[in-house]
């Protein structure tokens, strides 16, 4: 992002000061993924499911889609299910439809900021052809 001072293009062409300033949060990461505290994220998530608990033990439904809805959005729940998927899980050497097989520490952040959870239909998979046993079947 390029910041202009407040001049002209023809002052700026003359005098050749162009002052730049680019933004520091947009590419950089605040957060290291191996510097997170785990343990905390942890007993937020914890918490919030807890609160979902008690709110639907007294019938609350109000308030259970609310906190619902916020655990969704929340960014220690969107951490920990890309930890879990990622690192935690037996099957995180296994490609996925990606074709992905293993993620770096900056991958998985991304992941975690692009995570959109919604109530949204799902779209449905891509079809394709099974070889069996010499027959071509559809999916």
């Amino acid at each position: 992002m390029v910041r202009i001072c407040r001049q002209t293009r023809d002052e700026l062409e003359d005098s050749e000061k162009v002052t730049v300033n680019k933004s520091k949060t947009k590419d950089f990461l605040t957060v290291e993924w191996n510097h997170i505290n785990w343990r905390k994220l942890e007993k937020r998530v914890f918490k919030l499911q807890k609160r979902i608990y008690r709110a639907s033990s007294r019938g609350d439904v109000k308030a259970v889609r609310r906190l619902q809805k916020t655990l969704m959005k929340s960014w220690s729940a969107k951490c920990l299910a890309v930890r879990r998927v990622t690192q935690d899980n037996r099957g995180k050497k296994t490609a996925g439809v990606d074709g992905a097989k293993s993620l770096t520490p900056k991958q998985r952040l991304t992941l975690v900021k692009n995570l959109k959870l919604g109530s949204k239909a799902p779209q449905p998979g891509e079809y394709g052809l099974i070889n069996r046993e010499g027959q071509r079947s559809d999916l």
